[in-house]
C-alpha cells in the first residue's frame, strides 16, 4: 500500500512513457514532489516492480524508459526517403527484438563550411525524442566521418580485382569494389547487405558484406528486396507469437449468436485470410416498403489483441499487411491472420457485426452494432458469384444462388443507386495482376478484372464503414476517420490544362465536386484516353490519410467515413473496433486512456506504413514486370505516353502495363523543350511534339529485375 498523496503506478508508468528522453528517479521524484527517505524508497520498490512487470526497462545510468526505448542520444544510418521527403534513419547498433523503431530526422541547421546535404548512407550522432514506443524525432549533432559511413542493399558480382556491389535502389548510380577480405561468404548472383567502407585506391568507393540474403537467381528474391528496402518488419517477436498461439475461440456469452445466418464470405481466388462475411435480405418492416436489411460481420480482432500487448505493439510497428505477387507480410502472425481471425466456412469465430437498414434508395437510415459469435456458411471467389448471378452456378453456389447471392445483389443495386446519386469519383484504373508459376516464375501479366461481385462487397463494405464513423460522432467519441481532402488549386489548373488540351475542359467553378470529376471521366470511357485521364484525375487527387479530426471523404462524397472492415490487415481498422466497444460498452478490449491521447500521432504513423506499404508493392511488381520482359530485348512494343518530363517519356506498354523510361537524349535529333501545362515535349526545330496519352511504339532496351527499371527507345 502507498501514502494517498504518493502517485500510483499507472500514474508513474504514464509520466515515464510521455517523456522524450528516459528518465531517472531525480526526475520522477521531482515531478510527483516527493521527498524524504520513505518516498525515495516507496518510489525505488514502484519501479522494481515496473521493471519486473517488463513495463519498463532501465538503460544507463539506471534511467528509466518502456521496453526497448532508444537511449537520448545514439549513433544513426540514414536508410531513406518517405513519400514527403523525409529523411529516416536507424540506429547503426539494434538488439532488441524485431525491428528498431521508426526515426525521421528534422531540418539540418545551416552551419559554416557544410553544405553537403545529408544523404541515404550517411553515418550520424544525433539526439533522439521519443514520440511514441516506436516513433522518434532526431536533431543531428554532428556527422560522423571513419570506418563505416553507410550501408547499402544490392547484388554482389564478381570481377577481376575482386568483386563489385550494385546497389538495387535505382537511383543510386555508384557501383562499391568488394576485395576478397570483405566478400564475406557472398557468391555471384547473390543479394546482399554492406558496409559502405571508405573509397580505395582511384577514389573507388568501398564496400564489406555483412549479410547474405539469398541468391537473385531465385524469382522470389525480388519481393526480398522491396521488403529490405522499404524496412518492412517480417520477424515477429516471441512474445507476440506466443499469445497468438495461446488464443481461443470465446464462449457465446453475452455475445449475439449469428451462427444460423448464412453469412459468406466473397473474395479473390487467391486470398489466405477472410475478414468480412455479408448477408441480405428484403427488410419486411412496412415502414420501409422495399427496403433491404444487412450484415456485415467482421473478425473481432480486438478480442486476441489488447492495447498495450505484444501483439499490439507489433501490429502497431508495421500498420498493415503488405501483399507482393509471391508473398504476404501479415500484420498479424498466422495463428491470428490465417486461423482465429480468418471467417473460414464452418468453423465459429467471434465478430463485430454491423445490421444496416437502407431504404429503397439505398440510403442507410440506421443500424445497430452487436458483438457475435458466426459461422461462414461459404468462402467464395468473386468469379463464383458473379458466373452464379449469371446464371452459371457450381455445386457451392447452386445451394444459395436464391436464399443468399441473389438477395445480396438486390441489396447492392439500392446502394449502387445511392452511390450514383451522391456522384462518387469513378476512376477507371487498371490493376495489374503478376500470376507466379510453380517455379516462382513470372508466367504473365495480366490486368485484374472487376466484376459487379467486386463491386457488391465494396458498397456494403462503405455502408459498414459509414455506419462505424457515424457512431463514433454521434456519441463524441474520438476515433480515427478515413479522410480525403479537396483537391489543391495548383493541381486543379495543372488538370484544366490537360484536359482542355484533349479537348475535355474542367468546369472553373470553386465548388468542384468528385461528379465533375466522373463526368469527365464517363466522356472518356471506351476510348484510348481513358486510363490516362484516369490516372492523371488521380494525381491530381489529395491523398488519403486517417485522423481523429473528420473533414469528410471528397472522392466517396461521404461526410463520415471510417475504416471498420478489415482489422486482420490494417490497423486503423483495429482502434476503430476498439473505440466501437468503448463507446458503446460492448466488453473487453475496448480503447485505452492512453492511446485515446495519442489518435494524431496514430493517424501520421498509420498514414505512413499505408505509403510505406503501397510503394514497396509497387516496386515488387515492377521488378517482376522487368523480369517478365528481360528476354525480349529488341522487341517492338505498342504503349501510350504515361508522363512527360524534361529529361524523357514515361511510356506504358498496352500489353503488360509496364512502365519505362524513353530518355529525351534518344529522341530524334533536335532540342526539346519541356511544355509543362500541355505535358509535352516540343522539338525546338521540328515541332515534332510527344503529348501525353499520345500512343506509341517502343523498343525494348534495357529490362533490370534488380532495380526494376525499363528502358525504351522510339522504334519510328
Amino acid at each position: 500500500m502507498t501514502d494517498s498523496h504518493f502517485p500510483s503506478k499507472d500514474a508513474i508508468l504514464a509520466f515515464i512513457r510521455s517523456s522524450t528522453t528516459p528518465v531517472g528517479k531525480r526526475e520522477i521524484a521531482r515531478a510527483f514532489k516527493l521527498s524524504g527517505s520513505a518516498d525515495r524508497e516507496t518510489l525505488k520498490d514502484l519501479l522494481r516492480e515496473l521493471e519486473a512487470d517488463g513495463t519498463v526497462e532501465r538503460g544507463r545510468n539506471k534511467r528509466m524508459a518502456p521496453p526497448q526505448s532508444l537511449p537520448a542520444v545514439a549513433v544513426l544510418l540514414v536508410t531513406g526517403v518517405d513519400a514527403d521527403g523525409e529523411l529516416a534513419a536507424r540506429p547503426l547498433t539494434w538488439t532488441g527484438e524485431g525491428n528498431p523503431p521508426r526515426i525521421f530526422l528534422l531540418p539540418e541547421k545551416k552551419s559554416r563550411g557544410e553544405d553537403k546535404p545529408l544523404a541515404v548512407g550517411d553515418t550520424l550522432l544525433a539526439k533522439l525524442a521519443r514520440i511514441n514506443d516506436r516513433l522518434y524525432e532526431a536533431r543531428v549533432i554532428r556527422r560522423i566521418d571513419g570506418e563505416r559511413e553507410g550501408r547499402i542493399l544490392g547484388v554482389y558480382r564478381p570481377s577481376a580485382d575482386g568483386g563489385r556491389i550494385l546497389p538495387t535502389d535505382r537511383r543510386h548510380k555508384t557501383e562499391f569494389l568488394v576485395l576478397p577480405p570483405n566478400r564475406g561468404d557472398a557468391e555471384p548472383g547473390d543479394l546482399v547487405f554492406a558496409d559502405i567502407l571508405p573509397a580505395g585506391r582511384a577514389g573507388q568507393p568501398q564496400a564489406r558484406v555483412i549479410e547474405r540474403l539469398g541468391s537473385t537467381d531465385e524469382p522470389r528474391a525480388f519481393s526480398l528486396i522491396a521488403i529490405h528496402a522499404h524496412g518492412i518488419p517480417t520477424v515477429f517477436p516471441h512474445a507476440a507469437l506466443r499469445e497468438a498461439e495461446l488464443a481461443a475461440v470465446p464462449a457465446l456469452m453475452q455475445r449475439e449468436d449469428l451462427r444460423d445466418i448464412p453469412l459468406v464470405t466473397i473474395d479473390g481466388a487467391d486470398a489466405r485470410d477472410f475478414d468480412d462475411a455479408v448477408w441480405a435480405e428484403a427488410d419486411g418492416d412496412p415502414e420501409n416498403p422495399d427496403g433491404w436489411h444487412l450484415i456485415v460481420a467482421i473478425a473481432d480482432v480486438s478480442y486476441y489483441v489488447r492495447p498495450g500487448s505484444a501483439l499490439d505493439r507489433t501490429a502497431y510497428e508495421r500498420g498493415n499487411s503488405v501483399y507482393f505477387p509471391d508473398r504476404v507480410v501479415p500484420m498479424l502472425p498466422e495463428a491470428l491472420s490465417n486461423g482465429l481471425c480468418s471467417l473460414r466456412p464452418g468453423e465459429d469465430r467471434a465478430c463485430l457485426a454491423f445490421h444496416l437498414w437502407i431504404d429503397r434508395n439505398g440510403v442507410l437510415i440506421r443500424h445497430r452494432l452487436v458483438r457475435g459469435l458466426m459461422r461462414s456458411a461459404a468462402r467464395l471467389t468473386y468469379e463464383q458469384v458473379q458466373d452464379c448471378q449469371d446464371g452459371r452456378p457450381d455445386e457451392v453456389t447452386g445451394p444459395l444462388a436464391d436464399s443468399v447471392i441473389a438477395a445480396l445483389f438486390g441489396a447492392h443495386a439500392r446502394l449502387a443507386a445511392a452511390r450514383a446519386k451522391r456522384g462518387t469519383l469513378e476512376l477507371d484504373l487498371p490493376e495489374r495482376r503478376v500470376h507466379i508459376d510453380e517455379r516462382g516464375r513470372v508466367a504473365e501479366i495480366a490486368r485484374r478484372e472487376r466484376h459487379d461481385s467486386h463491386r457488391l462487397i465494396e458498397e456494403f463494405m462503405i455502408a459498414a464503414n459509414v455506419a462505424a464513423a457515424e457512431v463514433l460522432e454521434r456519441r463524441t467519441m474520438p476515433g480515427l476517420y478515413r479522410i480525403h481532402d479537396r483537391p489543391s488549386m495548383e493541381k486543379m489548373e495543372a488538370l484544366r490544362g490537360f484536359l482542355a488540351g484533349i479537348g475535355h475542359p474542367l468546369t472553373k467553378s470553386a465548388d468542384l465536386t468528385p461528379d465533375h470529376f466522373t463526368r469527365i471521366l464517363r466522356k472518356v470511357e471506351g476510348t484510348s484516353h481513358a486510363p490516362l485521364v484516369s490516372e492523371v484525375v488521380l494525381r491530381a487527387q489529395a491523398q488519403a490519410a486517417y485522423s481523429p479530426d473528420n473533414i469528410g471523404h471528397f472522392g466517396l462524397a461521404l461526410h463520415r467515413y471510417a475504416h471498420f472492415t478489415s482489422p486482420i490487415r490494417r490497423y486503423a481498422d483495429l482502434i476503430v473496433h476498439r473505440a466501437l466497444i468503448r463507446t458503446l460498452g460492448l466488453g473487453v478490449g475496448g480503447l485505452d486512456d492512453e492511446t485515446l491521447g495519442r489518435l494524431a500521432e496514430i493517424g501520421d504513423h498509420l498514414s505512413g506504413t499505408e505509403r510505406r506499404a503501397a510503394t514497396a508493392e509497387r516496386d515488387a511488381v515492377d521488378r517482376y514486370t522487368a523480369a517478365f520482359l528481360a528476354d525480349r530485348i529488341g522487341d517492338r512494343f505498342s504503349g501510350r505516353i504515361s508522363g512527360v518530363s524534361r529529361f524523357g517519356l514515361f511510356v506504358r506498354l498496352d500489353e503488360s502495363g509496364a512502365d519505362g523510361l524513353v530518355p529525351a537524349s534518344s529522341l530524334p535529333d533536335d532540342r526539346y523543350d519541356h511544355d509543362e501545362n500541355a505535358h509535352a515535349l516540343v522539338g525546338q526545330r521540328t515541332g515534332r511534339t510527344y503529348r501525353l496519352s499520345s500512343p506509341v511504339k517502343v523498343v525494348l532496351v534495357e529490362a533490370d529485375p534488380v532495380s526494376g527499371s525499363t528502358l525504351f527507345r522510339l522504334a519510328d
